[in-house]
């Protein structure tokens, strides 16, 4: 008879807290925002005033109640909430809802934490994904379309940002490997390119020239295809956010936050290894593995503790975001490489 071992990282459904009790856990929210320094001489982004949503949230509406109302006018909304997949639990309390979808980085919308609010600018309707590169049928998809192709699931995963911030969430999606399945990549594709949306009229960061515009970042297709790796269209139950990177993104547990870009509209498969955003425009700090290690310090920080939102609490910083068990063979040969940089 076959043994299964259960990872050190999954825990019992019993030891997941409900929403309800997270959302019960208080209304206070703790202000500690250990912002990125700006690079390239780039000030901070003021927010200006916008009509419809936006403008609720500058009057200061409640933020969870223009999300329900939001969620509620997405097309997809009846595929949430999905079944939760409980091979995928955590060590921790859920983040209050609040505390994640209003302290976010997106720097197409300004390069403070408070980009919640502007970023409900962004229409996520109509929404095309463009898949190509080396493929055998390039295409660009309706979202709509493509996210009814897949079953979607909740995974209950953490989430560590390179800024040393961390939380834990309830994504709602379906598995990265499954995209690639139905793209049926080339013998030659080694690598998968994440390109967010660019449009200059909503987003004010993109008259930030020296930043390296459009926002791409890239996995080698063997991490893609690994069981964590995720293609995100909601959270806490719900259809995503703009701030969360509605309506879709990847998110890949093991790695810093940067690497899992927001809003995307292409994927491409191609054969040499890409430079992405950050490390285009800074990279002695921002390398393309950009796993979590708390042995490796960021060039201006340390890596070896990080702070939970919401709480506040300090934990130590575990090696690969606490996901060694299923990815560190991936790096295996890899070792004089820059991995966590």
């Amino acid at each position: 008879m076959p043994v299964h071992r259960r990872p050190s990282w999954r825990l019992p459904e019993s030891d997941a807290t409900p929403e309800q009790a997270v959302l019960a856990h208080g209304e206070a929210r703790r202000a500690n925002p250990s912002r990125r320094a700006i690079l390239g001489g780039a000030a901070g982004l003021g927010i200006a005033a916008a009509a419809g949503g936006y403008a609720a949230f500058a009057q200061g509406r409640d933020p969870m109640g223009w999300w329900d109302a939001q969620a509620g006018n997405d097309p997809t909304k009846p595929l949430y909430p999905a079944a939760r997949n409980d091979r995928f639990a955590l060590d921790r309390p859920l983040t209050e809802p609040r505390e994640a979808v209003t302290y976010n980085n997106f720097y197409e919308f300004g390069s403070h934490k408070g980009i919640w609010q502007a970023a409900q600018r962004l229409e996520t309707r109509p929404w095309t994904v463009t898949i190509d590169g080396l493929v055998p049928n390039p295409r660009t998809v309706d979202i709509d379309t493509l996210i009814k192709l897949f079953p979607l699931e909740e995974r209950l995963y953490r989430f560590r940002c390179v800024e040393a911030w961390a939380m834990a969430v309830p994504w709602t999606g379906f598995p990265l490997a499954s995209l690639i399945r139905w793209a049926e990549p080339q013998a030659g594709a080694k690598y998968v390119v994440f390109q967010t949306f660019q449009n200059p009229a909503i987003a004010p960061g993109f008259r930030q020239t020296w930043y390296p515009w459009p926002y791409t970042d890239s996995f080698t297709i063997e991490e893609c295809g690994n069981e964590l790796a995720f293609l995100a269209t909601g959270v806490y139950g719900k259809p995503l956010p703009p701030q969360m990177g509605s309506p879709i993104r990847p998110i890949t547990p093991w790695k810093y936050g940067f690497k899992q870009p927001k809003s995307i509209t292409r994927i491409s498969f191609v054969a040499e290894r890409p430079v992405g955003y950050w490390e285009k425009l800074q990279p002695s700090e921002y390398g393309f593995w950009a796993n979590v290690n708390p042995e490796v310090p960021h060039p201006r920080w340390s890596q070896a503790s990080e702070r939970m939102l919401g709480t506040g609490e300090r934990r130590p910083t575990m090696i690969w975001n606490g996901y060694g068990e299923q990815v560190a063979d991936l790096y295996r040969g890899l070792e004089r490489e820059r991995l966590f940089a």
